[in-house]
């Protein structure tokens, strides 16, 4: 989701990498330190998949008399995911805006407000969001609505991971003299396998697991579970080559500073000989 931001980054070929590099190491060492004072704070019988980060809170201030800090830090909590909400919108709907300028969504999906905001994929986020919301009715209870989606979110982002760490490999053999102002490994491509293979396996790993419903909570029906799980991913992982199969030279917008796909590129070259011959 960062990658949108690549064009606002000074000398992107050598910043943005440290930059996705230090993020990650960063983003790793929060989480595992977070995650083990939460277990050390909380009771291995009252550790929640939805609620522990307040109970630490709770119990360590507490065990401080300092419970009043409670409220001040559930509202941080909240303006902090409201921050995390507006990033996770504003994100997926830039890239998709700019790939729908490319032609590859309608020009309805194209359309923005007077200040540039891409307003109809907002409106279609929205309501995509709503129908998502309707769970609720058939799950058993707020913390299970919730983990479904969760889960579901991160099945559809495992699907793309594994896509990218396969295609990251895959183009080395076929696009071997395409200028990579990054490339991992100075010689050859053992160091691509070794990062590539392992991303791709974890990735693999945690999408089957996601599938597993957790025991901390009660899920309901197990049908419904695997049904939703199941339907969702399909749904996502269909739409865009329904779309894509669909398009038309005439969604692509004269503005756009999409640049094409090497494959459209070999097309474009091997239809110009043609022509010329």
């Amino acid at each position: 989701m960062g990658g949108i931001h690549v064009k606002d980054v000074d000398n992107p070929s050598k910043n943005y990498p440290k930059a996705v590099f230090i993020g990650a190491l960063i983003t790793v060492v929060i989480f595992v330190l977070g995650t083990f004072a939460l277990g050390i704070i909380i009771p291995e019988k009252d550790i929640n998949l939805t609620q522990s980060l307040l109970v630490g809170f709770d119990n360590y201030f507490k065990y401080i008399h300092a419970s009043w800090l409670s409220p001040i830090i559930a509202i941080a909590l909240a303006f902090g995911v409201l921050a995390g909400v507006l990033t996770w919108v504003a994100g997926p709907s830039k890239g998709i805006f700019a790939v729908g300028k490319a032609g590859y969504l309608p020009p309805f999906v194209q359309k923005t407000n007077k200040i540039g905001v891409q307003k109809n994929i907002l409106y279609i986020q929205g309501a995509a969001v709503t129908l998502l919301s309707l769970l609720f009715v058939v799950m058993p209870c707020v913390q299970s609505f919730y983990q479904i989606l969760s889960q579901l979110t991160v099945i559809l982002y495992l699907i793309m991971y594994m896509l990218m760490f396969s295609r990251a490999i895959a183009l080395r053999y076929k696009m071997k003299k395409a200028g990579r102002p990054f490339r991992i490994g100075k010689g050859g491509n053992g160091l691509m396998w070794l990062i590539g293979g392992l991303g791709f396996r974890g990735s693999l790993l945690a999408f089957v697991l996601s599938f597993i419903p957790p025991s901390q909570i009660s899920t309901g029906n197990n049908t419904v579970w695997f049904a939703v799980l199941f339907i969702g991913v399909i749904v996502v992982v269909a739409a865009p080559f329904i779309i894509y199969a669909s398009k038309k030279a005439s969604w692509v917008d004269p503005n756009t500073e999409f640049e094409p796909f090497h494959w459209e590129v070999k097309n474009d070259v091997s239809e110009t000989n043609t022509t010329k011959a």
